[in-house]
């Protein structure tokens, strides 16, 4: 659902980049305390590992968007990530995460525009995680507290935020499109098409989320205080077995074996399965041929990088350029959004410290 330049006008453009900087902005603000969060109780130096997790996170989402999944004849999706980023790391950091990744694919994989980098952060990075977040909350305060429910809630909200996007882009093509094509046509076939890619980002969702929560339940952002009970069997019937210890702190278990599992599952997905995937338009690019949205689109700036069209430059083994490519947009997608994480978790730190009262020194 990458939209290319050309599509919106450079007006409606501008302003989208002015909403996506301000999201941002308030991101970044809202992430220092979620960086913090998800690592108590007992923070202390459990709370530095969450940047590497949320950099990790950034990384899958990437890998991931390179499997394109068949939803109809001539017709692909992939994730859009924003719900399975806000329910794994929490809203403010899953827009960030979202946006890392969107920033270097258009940077380093021409996909994409630029100037359309507002537009692409505004539709795929803040809707769907605010929308898929917010229904998450509603369904999980409503469902039973258990594991299952915080996976089924993950389904939910991942299939409702990928037609919501669809709307969302509808709305700005309405107001900046620089074509003339019916927008009730437009909207029925950008949301249709993109209920059946929700199904596909549902799954993947609910999967992901299901997995991390049977290991570390302590991880996932959505599932704080989530804990499963030991059971014992009582006159033929299981019951909940008192609590004769305190939980350890969340905080004391490293999450490094998780961290391992998922930077190699990211790695493997980008470099080897991701050749296996759809070679069919996405749901954009789709309707956009169709109904002629694409008559002004223009070449991307980048389209000479190295690695444009996830793909690296002068590799004539299709296979072997694209899992190159995707090796190293993993690669450094981890890192950049480590560094992101890292530098905001931090600056959280330095203001902590800056704003603590000094000790008072003796009376005299």
């Amino acid at each position: 659902m990458h939209a290319p330049d050309g599509f919106i006008d450079v007006p409606v453009s501008a302003a989208a980049g002015l909403l996506a900087a301000g999201a941002i902005a308030v991101s970044l603000r809202g992430a220092r305390r979620e960086l913090d969060d998800t690592a108590r109780p007992g923070a202390g130096a459990g709370a530095e590992r969450t940047a590497p997790l949320a950099g990790l996170v950034a990384a899958f989402i990437f890998a991931v968007q390179m499997l394109n999944f068949p939803v109809a004849a001539g017709t692909s999706g992939h994730l859009l990530g924003g719900a399975l980023a806000a329910i794994l790391v929490g809203p403010y950091t899953g827009v960030l995460c979202v946006s890392v990744v969107l920033m270097l694919q258009a940077v380093l994989f021409a996909d994409g525009g630029l100037t359309a980098l507002g537009v692409n952060i505004t539709t795929m990075a803040i809707t769907t995680t605010v929308v898929a977040y917010a229904l998450f909350r509603g369904l999980v305060k409503v469902l039973p507290r258990s594991r299952r429910s915080v996976t089924a809630a993950s389904f939910v909200a991942a299939l409702v935020s990928v037609p919501a996007s669809a709307v969302v882009f509808t709305l700005l093509y309405a107001v900046g499109g620089t074509t003339d094509v019916s927008i009730g046509k437009v909207a029925t076939a950008m949301v249709g098409v993109h209920v059946l890619i929700g199904l596909g980002e549902a799954a993947i969702t609910a999967l992901t989320v299901g997995a991390v929560i049977a290991v570390r339940p302590d991880l996932v952002h959505g599932a704080r205080g989530l804990r499963q009970r030991l059971k014992l069997r009582v006159n033929g019937e299981l019951v909940d077995a008192p609590e004769t210890a305190e939980p350890v702190p969340a905080a004391a278990r490293s999450p490094r074996t998780v961290w391992i599992a998922g930077l190699v599952t990211s790695l493997v997905l980008a470099g080897f399965v991701s050749f296996y995937a759809s070679a069919d338009p996405d749901g954009l690019e789709k309707v956009a041929a169709d109904h002629g949205i694409d008559q002004q689109a223009e070449e991307h700036a980048v389209a000479d990088s190295p690695l444009a069209d996830y793909g690296v430059k002068d590799v004539d083994d299709a296979r072997l350029s694209g899992g190159l490519a995707g090796v190293i947009g993993v690669g450094v997608t981890v890192v950049a959004g480590t560094g992101v994480f890292w530098a905001v978790r931090r600056r959280r730190t330095a203001d902590e410290q800056a704003e603590a009262p000094s000790p008072a020194g003796p009376s005299v």
